[in-house]
């Protein structure tokens, strides 16, 4: 069983460090209170803690993070690797340390891929915008060169004129794109408010127009930049920093890879083809597509008439027309005919046998079931079942005599045997002759009462 880590005077003095002292309680934006170095469970309005006091409170939280870097964290730790992520995880919070992908590498064994993957942790929400904060940026740095400390300052050795550096052009999200901002948190009473070092001046406030003028110009520019969006959207193409990245710490946010990218040293610069003419520009109309005049039709070619025919007499299209009864139905002619591709068509079916025609014009026709009576089964008469009783009755008497007074040897086959297997066949033949005498009078009665309803 590996042992159990306790946070150590180092990792103390890391977080007091970037924490802050607090003597007074004061209120987070979230309506919660703080006080000390960053506790936030217990602290109320008007509470105020000694230098002690607050280390003491910090231990207290540091015990809930030591027991979840223990339960989550499998790989074996030294104490200053177990120190950094106790300051990470009281940083960043239990549940983001459970989904980050500091843990993940942490337990496949990648130690120095998890101490590099805590540097992504450096943003934070000011004013409604997520931007990158300087002392962010400084305690994971802080964070990650005491994860990186060996035991003892056993550091390995690495010459300079055996190992050259080489620019690692394969590292995505180390130098951040934007610059990192400086940011203090002063108290406005008892709330706790966080202000940037380079605050965005407000915006200029435009000179108000004419009424007359303003309401039109505001929609014509409207329509403008609506109908310049349309365009855009559709005649350009999305460019290779739009492209959608799988950020390795689920950050909701579209990170960009670094941009310090060069190019290798081995291979020359490409040099620009001088005879290559300049790609044409696409032509645009200025011109709205609701103000355009309608495109012409492309003209269609003309159909040529039919020829005519030479002209006849009356008597000579009679002549030529089809003669019939007076009594012929066109529309029954055209029902013999198709039925008549339909059985010339069945007949070449090898399956037409097995199918069957609906018309879906007759009446539908329903045959009501047919209740039919249960077969009796055949009984023999009454005088038989007494008989059948009886020899039943006189094979019991005489096995029963036969056992008690018969003398004889007493082998395999003596008279008790014989006599207690007769006895045994007339109990049997008693009770048959009962059972199906019974059986008969009980059908003779549901058979009365069936003929009553």
């Amino acid at each position: 069983m590996e042992p159990r880590h306790r946070v150590s005077r180092t990792a103390l003095d890391l977080i007091k460090r970037f924490e802050g002292y607090r003597q007074a309680a004061a209120q987070l934006p979230d309506g919660r209170w703080t006080i000390g170095h960053g506790h936030t469970l217990t602290a109320r309005q008007g509470a105020q803690v000694s230098p002690d006091d607050a280390e003491a409170l910090l231990l207290y939280d540091l015990i809930a993070v030591a027991h979840a870097l223990n339960e989550a964290v499998f790989t074996p730790l030294t104490q200053n690797q177990f120190d950094a992520l106790a300051s990470f995880a009281f940083n960043i919070g239990l549940d983001s340390f459970h989904q980050s992908g500091v843990l993940k590498r942490l337990n496949e064994g990648a130690l120095i891929q998890a101490a590099c993957a805590m540097e992504l942790w450096r943003k934070a929400n000011v004013g409604g915008e997520r931007i990158v904060i300087d002392a962010l940026v400084r305690r994971r740095s802080a964070e990650k060169t005491l994860f990186l400390t060996p035991l003892g300052e056993a550091w390995v050795p690495a010459p300079s004129p055996i190992l050259r550096p080489l620019l690692d052009t394969d590292a995505q999200d180390i130098v951040p794109l934007q610059t990192p901002v400086a940011v203090t948190a002063e108290l406005d009473g008892d709330q706790l408010v966080v202000l940037r070092a380079d605050a965005p001046e407000p915006a200029p406030v435009a000179p108000e127009e004419d009424a007359a003028e303003g309401p039109a110009k505001a929609a014509a520019e409207a329509v403008s930049a609506r109908l310049s969006t349309i365009f855009q959207e559709l005649g350009e193409e999305p460019g290779a920093e739009d492209a959608e990245r799988t950020h390795p710490e689920h950050i909701p946010e579209n990170p960009h890879p670094q941009a310090d990218f060069a190019p290798p040293l081995d291979e020359p610069p490409a040099e620009p083809i001088p005879d290559a003419p300049p790609p044409a520009a696409p032509f645009e109309d200025p011109v709205p597509f609701f103000l355009r005049a309608p495109e012409p039709e492309p003209e269609s070619e003309p159909q040529k008439p039919p020829p005519l025919e030479p002209w006849r007499s009356r008597v000579e299209r009679e002549d030529d027309a089809p003669r019939g009864s007076l009594f012929d139905d066109p529309a029954s002619d055209a029902i013999e005919e198709a039925s008549a591709e339909d059985e010339a068509r069945f007949d070449d079916d090898p399956f037409a046998a097995d199918r069957m025609v609906i018309d879906d014009a007759a009446p539908p026709q329903f045959d009501g079931p047919v209740v039919q009576p249960l077969p009796e089964r055949p009984q023999g008469g009454v005088l038989t079942l007494v008989a059948l009783a009886v020899l039943g009755l006189i094979f019991f008497g005489g096995g029963i005599f036969w056992a008690t007074y018969a003398r004889g040897g007493g082998g395999l086959m003596g008279p008790r045997l014989v006599g207690g297997l007769a006895g045994i066949a007339g109990v049997g033949f008693f009770v048959v002759a009962v059972y199906l005498l019974l059986d008969r009078l009980g059908r003779a009665a549901e058979r009365q009462a069936h003929e009553r309803r």
